[in-house]
């Protein structure tokens, strides 16, 4: 089955949800998503070593992907927040699947930390 999404040709539904959520920061945003909602400032600190761009960007394409929300409150200083969505919410389960492997594999290869807040 071949799949067209956002100007692209996927082979199949495995590819297109790879691309979903490839790169390292998308799977950690929406993980942490997954426990309430969070402001720029606080994704930023919990994620220490992104750039800001990287971070824009990354929330950007989340958004237009519909794996989160982002409200914006009128006031001065800007307030934004950004929420998972119920498809976002769709993936925990499967990053949940991928830490206790990470986990599992990690102890065999070597000593790996596992993630904040149950990963």
């Amino acid at each position: 089955m071949q799949v067209k999404y956002d100007g692209k040709e996927y082979i199949c539904s495995f590819e297109f949800a790879l691309d979903m959520v490839s790169g390292k920061w998308r799977g950690l945003i929406l993980w942490h998503l997954s426990h309430g909602t969070m402001r720029y400032g606080e994704i930023r600190k919990t994620l220490e070593t992104i750039t800001q761009k990287m971070l824009t960007q990354t929330l950007r394409d989340l958004e237009k992907h519909q794996l989160i929300t982002r409200k914006v409150y009128p006031v001065v200083p800007p307030k934004v927040e950004y929420t998972i969505t119920e498809n976002g919410q769709k993936l925990i389960p499967i990053f949940e699947q991928l830490s206790q492997w990470g986990n599992e594999v990690g102890a065999e290869l070597g000593e790996v930390m596992a993630c904040e807040k149950g990963l």
